[in-house]
């Protein structure tokens, strides 16, 4: 079970840093990892996403260069560094695993966290 954290309220321009633990003992090796995000009515979205066998990453156009995906693997946990927050970014921030390398197609996901909240006021 994934335990996602760090979502909060934070003014337009402010930052966050998303976490998400995995459980001891539950191996990383061979897996694709990545966040999502969901509004109401729409289909979850994939914000960034890291493949632990080479560290290569993945980012959707609209978060490049202010949000940065990372991998603690002594603490079994992915990080979101989320900067330049505006108000587009608000919704509900849902990390995830598969084995193989990442992508942003949800549906390949089979382990997901229970979402944190973001929301960023104007």
């Amino acid at each position: 079970q994934l335990q996602a954290s760090g979502g909060g309220l934070v003014q337009s321009g402010g930052s966050l840093r998303l976490s998400c633990e995995a459980p001891p003992g539950f191996s990383l090796e061979g897996l694709a990892l990545a966040w999502f995000r969901q509004t109401p009515g729409n289909e979850r979205e994939g914000v960034s996403c890291i493949t632990f066998n080479d560290g290569s990453t993945k980012y959707a156009d609209s978060v490049k260069g202010r949000f940065t995906i990372s991998l603690d693997n002594d603490k079994n946990t992915l990080y979101l560094q989320l900067n330049s927050l505006v108000p587009a970014d608000t919704a509900v921030y849902y990390c995830a695993t598969e084995y193989g390398r990442c992508s942003f197609y949800w549906d390949e996901y089979d382990s997901w966290g229970q979402g944190t909240l973001v929301t960023v006021s104007s």
